[in-house]
C-alpha cells in the first residue's frame, strides 16, 4: 500500500526560462498536455521543485545569477530531486556544451528556436521513460504478497528517519509483531488461507496507523515491523497496544493456537533514549529482543524493551 503512482493525473512540467517570451512558447505549446509551473531564474525553480516535485523540468543554461548547469549539478547531489528528468534548453553550439551538460545529468537537450513538434516528441519520452522507472522503483519496494511495503523499504526509511532523529534530537520508535503460531495456523488451515490472513493484517496494520509519517513493512514470512517517528516509549507502547487490539478484534479463528481460539500477534517496541544518540542504531536489535520476551510470557500482548 505503498503510495500509487497516479496514472491518470496530468504530469507536471517546470519550465525554467529568464525570457518571458521562450517560456510563453513553451506554455502554450504544452499547457494543454501537462500541468505547468514556471520560474525565471534558477533560484526560484530549485525552491519551486521543493514545493512541488515536478515531473520534468525543461532548463535554460544562460541565465544571470545562477545558471543551468549549477542548477542542474545541484538538483544531481540531492537523492530526493536527481531522478528528475532535466532537459537543458539551449541556444548554445557544440559537441563540448552538450557532453558537459550529459556529465552533469541532463537526459537531453533543446534547441532554440523550438521546433514544437521536435519539443513535444522529447518530452513525451521521458516522461513515459520517467514514468516506467516510478513503476519499477514502487514495485521493488512493495511486498508482492501484502502489498504493503517490503524490508528494503523499511531499511530506507530506517536510515532516514534515524538521521533526522539524530540530527533534530527527536525520539524515534520500532515495533517489531509477531503473528503468534502461525505455522500452526498454517498447519491447520492451509498455507493459501494463510496467505490471506497475511494480506488481512498487513491491512488491518496499515489502517490503524494514523499519521502519514508511520510506516508499516512486511519484515519476513509472518513479521512485521512499523517505525515511528517522533514518538517515545510511551507512545510506541500505546500504539502497538492499538495495533494488538486491532488484530484481536478481527476475530480470525485459530483453533490450534495454544494462546487464544482467534489469531493473536506478540510486539516488541524499542525507543530511542534521550541523550544516548548511538542508542537510534539499536533499536531494531531492541524491538527483536523484546518481542522474544513477549512470546516467551505468553504471547497476545506488548513488551517494552528494557535493558
Amino acid at each position: 500500500m505503498l503510495d500509487d503512482i497516479d496514472l491518470g493525473r496530468r504530469q507536471r512540467i517546470l519550465i525554467v526560462e529568464d525570457v518571458k517570451l521562450n517560456a510563453q512558447i513553451l506554455v502554450n505549446a504544452l499547457k494543454d498536455t501537462y500541468d505547468l509551473r514556471v520560474a525565471h531564474n534558477g533560484v526560484e525553480a530549485l525552491a519551486m521543485v521543493r514545493e512541488e516535485m515536478p515531473d520534468l523540468i525543461l532548463l535554460d543554461i544562460i541565465m544571470p545569477e545562477m545558471d543551468g548547469y549549477e542548477v542542474c549539478a545541484r538538483l544531481q547531489s540531492d537523492p530526493n530531486t536527481r531522478d528528475i528528468p532535466i532537459l537543458f534548453l539551449t541556444a548554445l553550439e557544440g559537441d563540448q556544451n552538450e557532453a558537459y551538460g550529459i556529465e552533469l545529468g541532463a537526459m537531453d537537450y533543446i534547441r532554440k528556436p523550438f521546433n514544437v513538434p521536435i519539443v513535444k516528441a522529447k518530452i513525451r519520452n521521458h516522461l513515459e521513460l520517467k514514468r516506467y522507472k516510478d513503476i519499477l522503483k514502487r514495485d521493488s519496494r512493495i511486498d508482492g504478497l501484502t502489498r504493503i511495503p517490503n524490508r528494503r523499504r523499511f531499511d530506507e526509511a530506517y536510515v532516514e528517519e534515524r538521521d533526522r532523529a539524530r540530527r533534530t534530537k527527536t525520539p524515534l520508535a520500532v515495533l517489531m509483531i509477531d503473528l503468534d503460531r502461525f505455522k500452526l495456523y498454517n498447519d491447520a488451515y492451509g498455507h493459501l488461507q494463510g496467505d490471506d490472513v497475511l494480506r488481512l493484517v498487513a491491512q488491518t496494520l496499515y489502517h490503524a496507523l494514523h499519521r502519514p509519517g508511520d510506516l508499516v513493512a512486511r519484515w519476513g514470512g509472518e513479521e512485521f515491523v512499523v517505525l515511528l517517528p517522533q514518538t517515545d516509549l510511551e507512545g510506541a507502547v500505546t500504539v502497538a497496544e492499538r495495533l494488538r487490539k486491532a488484530v484481536w478484534e478481527l476475530e480470525i479463528p485459530h483453533e490450534s493456537s495454544p494462546v487464544a481460539k482467534v489469531l493473536t500477534v506478540s510486539i516488541g517496541v524499542a525507543a530511542s533514549k534521550a541523550g544516548q544518540p548511538w542508542s537510534y542504531d539499536m533499536l531494531l536489535q531492541w524491538a527483536d529482543e523484546a518481542v522474544y520476551r513477549a512470546k516467551a510470557e505468553g504471547r497476545n500482548k506488548v513488551v517494552p524493551y528494557k535493558e
